[in-house]
């Protein structure tokens, strides 16, 4: 006689579903405020630069000088929300993420006036003539300052910063802006690089083009992001 032996196991408990990261959407939404970024005279001294003698060294110095500026501020606007929210309770944080919405939400609308009230006087400053003839020196402060001190790249600097603080997100998701802007600065020079003097044909219409139609771009975007920003107000 045999004995019947049952054996006992156990079915390991299925996996718990990931929960679908916020990662593509919270990201991607910072992403077209890079265009509002270099719209204006700095994609247009990105053409100059690339279109001179010294291309490498002022385009690199360029960017550079671009990319230390984007990432400081958005930085800076990132911890200043951060420090808002603060350590409270759930209550606590909704109520500032709500504070932190609402002061992005007028820094747009802000922007969005001022490039519209601009548009018809966006001409670049005499001073572009000669960027042609500047040093690598000379392109690194022009990247600080350009991409750090106008109003509308400090404004969407501290939106994407506070942005990405405010949905509790790590610092690191604000590196896809960052870099997306310092390749878009860098990408006239990029061009040549590639393509050599093939480029010089169609860079100055480009940044003609770019001139007259960046600010139409600009007011896109900013009104996207407004959409957005009012949207996650609304459902709090």
């Amino acid at each position: 006689m045999r004995a019947s032996v049952r054996r006992s196991y156990s079915r390991p408990e299925p996996a718990a579903p990931k929960e679908e990261t916020p990662l593509s959407s919270d990201i991607l939404k910072t992403l077209p405020l890079a265009f509002v970024m270099i719209a204006g005279p700095q994609i247009i001294s990105s053409f100059f630069f690339a279109t001179s003698e010294n291309w490498r060294g002022t385009s690199l110095a360029y960017a550079t000088g671009a990319l230390i500026t984007i990432t400081v501020f958005v930085t800076v606007a990132y911890f200043i929300a951060r420090g808002v929210k603060g350590g409270g309770g759930d209550s606590s944080d909704k109520s500032s993420g709500h504070v932190i919405d609402v002061v992005v939400l007028v820094l747009l609308v802000v922007a969005a006036v001022y490039l519209f009230l601009k548009r018809k006087t966006a001409e670049p400053p005499k001073w572009m003539g000669r960027l042609q003839t500047a040093t690598p020196k000379f392109a690194f402060t022009l990247g600080l300052l350009l991409l750090g001190v106008f109003p509308t790249d400090i404004i969407s600097s501290f939106s994407v910063g506070a942005s990405i603080s405010r949905d509790g997100h790590p610092w690191t998701y604000t590196l896809p802006f960052i870099l997306l802007t310092v390749f878009l600065v860098a990408l006239p020079g990029l061009l040549v690089a590639v393509l050599g003097k093939r480029a010089a044909v169609f860079l100055p219409k480009v940044r003609d083009w770019m001139n007259n139609n960046s600010w139409v771009v600009s007011e896109i975007v900013i009104v996207l992001f407004i959409v957005i920003t009012a949207n996650s107000l609304a459902s709090g």
